[in-house]
């Protein structure tokens, strides 16, 4: 039997594993899908009253939004897009920052149908791309 960092490591390399071997697609997709999975435990942290926990989750998915999402936003390419994803990202930390604050999943819920949204569009773009290079180093959105 696995003790629990045994198991937490083993993960730990699945998934470092995956990163190293994703498109810079299947990263962004990455990136949805740990926010998403951040907000949500995030809110079961705060049905529960785990304070300590709910902090750390909403923290996470602040910094997924803001140094994974928003960071990979190229202002040279898709004209106004990139500026209008950067303003709604911000908003969404800005209403994850208000659930922590004021103990309250409705902000949770809405970054989240937000989050799905985006994921879903962004999932979209994978069977319509066919050249998979991204030559300016950074992620087109």
């Amino acid at each position: 039997m696995f003790a629990p960092t045994s198991a937490a490591a083993y993960s730990k390399v699945g998934v470092e594993t995956h990163i190293a071997s994703a498109d810079p697609h299947q990263l962004i997709l990455m990136l949805f899908d740990g926010a998403l999975l951040s907000i949500n435990s995030a809110a079961i942290a705060l049905e529960n009253r785990d304070v300590a926990t709910k902090v750390k989750h909403i923290g996470k998915a602040v910094e997924i939004i803001t140094f994974g999402l928003k960071a990979s936003l190229d202002g040279n390419v898709g004209g106004e897009l990139p500026g209008r994803l950067a303003t709604l990202y911000d908003y969404m930390c800005s209403r994850l920052v208000h659930a922590n604050a004021n103990n309250t999943p409705a902000p949770l819920i809405e970054v989240a149908g937000l989050l799905r949204d985006l994921r879903e569009a962004w999932a979209g773009i994978a069977s319509t791309n066919t050249d998979k290079t991204y030559p300016t180093g950074k992620l087109e959105a």
